[in-house]
């Protein structure tokens, strides 16, 4: 049992109030009685309200439940399912047109658009990496990757690969720094001049860019040349060093192109990582804390050396009218607090009962980015004075509704002005995304991000149309009506409220990490379809994403699609992806439980025996993806409802986790922490997988936080 202490009649977990009151709170213009009487406030008035919208969600599934029942060997019926849904209060009647009033959003989200990362608050050296993926090396991108279609092989420089590297760099730069003459591999040198910049081609010099106004100023640093660049919003570095192996080599002495890539960047307290208690929720916040101040760092051992990762310092450039300017070189920070659903024991009511986490990650990841909006100098990661939350899970307007208000108290609590904190409205779950326009609505003061995600979004629709009948396969789903319609709408109705140049419209994760080259051929378009920022798994990958920014003018699609007809339809998103009676073949049986079960399985034990959130996972076919409870919810929701209509039974399934963990146990033979699940198929994490299989038709939402929350709660309990 954690130590308590009593604070404003709350049973606070001692490795947490400590840290608050002593880490937190100290250099910030809030006493600790107002901290935790402010706390005790939200629990009182707006616990009961999450309560009551967490039931109106299970009431709603209920009434779904039955219609689908009552429906049973009847054809399909779409008036009478909009009908019911609306009778219901599942679907919500439209008003009229708006636009957000959102202000003070940084240009980050305003006006540029590029790659976003998403990564693990609780992984000090991950967060750091992630702030500082702002700028990357495109050679090194290139080189280190498959991106050329193949990897590098063997140790040391490869020239040739090299060769091919600079190549494919210089003929992006034609695209996105086309020459007034000639191509960027012809050059011969770059000199500064009172005009600007002057280029040698070949035998021609003086010649420049086709845009001079992308040439935007220059920097020195270490002995390097950085010239500097801007083509549809977003920064290129062409660093030249003459003395470098690289740039000895080249004409001009270019010795590195750089990208400006991670735009934003989300420090994540839910699906990436394992936070089930008080030690666990403190960690995640310090690292937040270390953030806003900016003074987190990590140890890392490199080559046998230790070094300290810390937060990149702005670099100062001169810009071209001759003015020194600062380059902003760290992405800014947005937190994804937790959804509704969940409680935590790191804080009880005055009956010793958990309270939201919502609440305390709302009151606390705000206070700790004060320390950021009272910074006068220095590196800042908002300049416009905001604080950027994404919010996860939220079902329908009520629940956007109550996230605004739940912010709007923690600023009064902090006296901080009204609309301080910009709201992130994740449209992963169906009843969001149905009533899209009205849940936006419902925050319009506050939006300046939206989202689609496959993965979350999939196994909700599962789990909400779970008595619909057998769904197709997971693989089968993204060329289904309502995906092509959800991916649509989330872009047309964002723009149709005004978000495009004050808020961005994301698209969802690439979620193999080592498959850079069919990154590079199919993620361009995510800003084709008019997003303004998509989700990439790693620094690497954000480089090369950005280069799909250079090649489509985001602001400038946008605006043909909101000129177009609307794309995706209410109907075909309404549409429920059943296999309508489809022969599967017992092999597509099969592999489809194996795939599944694989897929749970390495993750779960991962998450339950050591803690780990999100990492990249070997699949079925040994190829490393990356994995959250996004990806476990599909898969069990997937399971769960071949279960139910009976199109595997429970030996099937079992036998099937059974072998997978065999091979996941394999798979992990090279990991000294790793417990293996064979032979006795008894362990706690094992255990989990199955809960979450087994017991996925009645578990809310079909959310894995519940069986996971309490298997790792169960196993901490067995070390301790």
């Amino acid at each position: 049992m954690a130590e308590r202490i009593i604070r404003a009649g709350l049973q606070v977990d001692a490795t947490l109030a400590r840290f608050i009151e002593s880490e937190a709170l100290s250099g910030l213009p809030i006493a600790v009685d107002r901290f935790w009487d402010g706390l005790a406030g939200l629990v009182t008035d707006l616990g009961p309200k999450n309560a009551a919208l967490l039931a109106e969600r299970e009431r709603l599934q209920q009434e779904i439940d039955a219609w689908y029942i009552a429906q049973r060997g009847r054809p399909a019926d779409l008036d009478a399912y909009r009908e019911m849904l609306t009778r219901i209060g599942y679907l919500q009647p439209e008003g009229p047109d708006f636009e957000i009033e959102t202000e003070n959003v940084d240009p980050e989200f305003a006006s540029i658009a590029g790659p976003q990362l998403v990564v693990p608050i609780t992984n000090a050296r991950y967060a750091l990496n992630a702030a500082n993926a702002r700028w990357g090396n495109l050679y090194d991108a290139l080189y280190g990757t498959d991106a050329l279609g193949d990897t590098p092989s063997g140790a040391g420089y490869d020239p040739a690969r090299g060769a091919r590297v600079i190549a494919w760099a210089k003929g992006f730069l034609d695209s996105a720094l086309p020459l007034t003459k000639g191509r960027w591999d012809d050059v011969r040198a770059l000199d500064l001049a009172d005009d600007g910049l002057s280029i040698t081609v070949g035998n021609e010099s003086s010649l420049g860019l086709a845009d001079p106004a992308q040439f935007i100023g220059q920097a020195e640093r270490g002995g390097e040349t950085h010239l500097l660049f801007e083509n549809n919003g977003l920064k290129i570095d062409i660093v030249l060093d003459p003395s470098d192996r690289i740039g000895a080599d080249d004409a001009a002495g270019i010795a590195a192109v750089h990208l400006e890539a991670a735009v934003t960047a989300i420090m994540d307290c839910e699906d990436s990582v394992a936070c089930v208690d008080g030690a666990d929720k403190t960690q995640a916040y310090r690292n937040w804390l270390g953030l806003m101040r900016g003074d987190l760092t990590a140890s890392v051992v490199k080559g046998g050396e230790t070094l300290t990762r810390r937060l990149e310092d702005d670099l100062p450039f001169i810009g071209r009218d001759g003015t020194e300017q600062v380059l902003k070189t760290r992405a800014l920070m947005l937190v994804r607090n937790v959804g509704p659903l969940m409680t935590t024991p790191a804080v009880l009511d005055r009956a010793g009962t958990e309270i939201p986490e919502e609440l305390l990650d709302a009151l606390v990841t705000v206070t700790l980015a004060m320390h950021d909006l009272q910074k006068t100098d220095g590196a800042r990661n908002s300049d416009t004075g905001s604080v950027y939350v994404v919010k996860p899970k939220l079902h329908g307007p009520a629940e956007v509704a109550h996230a605004s208000e739940v912010f709007a108290r923690v600023e009064d609590v902090l006296g901080l002005p009204r609309n301080t904190v910009k709201l992130g409205i994740m449209d992963e779950e169906r009843r969001t995304s149905v009533n899209l326009k009205e849940c936006i609505r419902a925050a319009k003061a506050r939006v300046a991000f939206i989202n689609t995600g496959f993965l979350d979004r999939t196994g909700d629709e599962i789990h909400t149309a779970m008595e619909a009948g057998a769904m197709l396969r997971k693989g089968e789903m993204k060329s289904t009506p309502w995906i092509s319609s959800y991916e649509d709408r989330n872009v047309e109705i964002g723009l149709a409220c005004g978000l495009s140049g004050r808020a961005q419209i994301g698209k969802g994760m690439w979620a193999m990490p080592d498959r850079m080259a069919d990154m590079l051929e199919v993620k361009i378009g995510h800003p084709q379809a008019g997003a303004n920022c998509a989700w990439v798994p790693s620094p690497t990958a954000a480089v090369l994403h950005a280069t799909h920014y250079h090649r489509v003018d985001v602001f400038a699609r946008q605006a043909e699609i909101a000129a177009a007809p609307p794309r995706g339809t209410l109907d075909d998103l309404l549409t429920v992806p059943v296999s309508q009676g489809a022969n599967l073949s017992e092999q597509d049986v099969h592999d489809e439980i194996e795939n599944n079960a694989q897929g749970i399985l390495g993750y779960v034990v991962r998450w339950i025996d050591q803690g780990v959130g999100c990492s990249k996972v070997p699949d079925i076919h040994d190829i490393g993806l990356m994995e959250d409870r996004a990806t476990c919810r599909i898969s069990s929701q997937a399971l769960a409802n071949w279960l139910h209509h009976g199109v595997v039974s429970r030996a099937q399934v079992m036998d099937a986790m059974k072998r997978m963990a065999v091979k996941v146990d394999a798979q992990n033979a090279g990991d000294p922490a790793y417990r293996p699940m064979a032979p006795g198929f008894d362990g706690v994490a094992f255990q989990a997988a199955c809960d979450l299989v087994f017991r996925g038709r009645v578990l809310p939402s079909g959310y894995t936080e519940p069986v996971l929350h309490k298997r790792r709660l169960e196993l901490k309990s067995e070390e301790a």
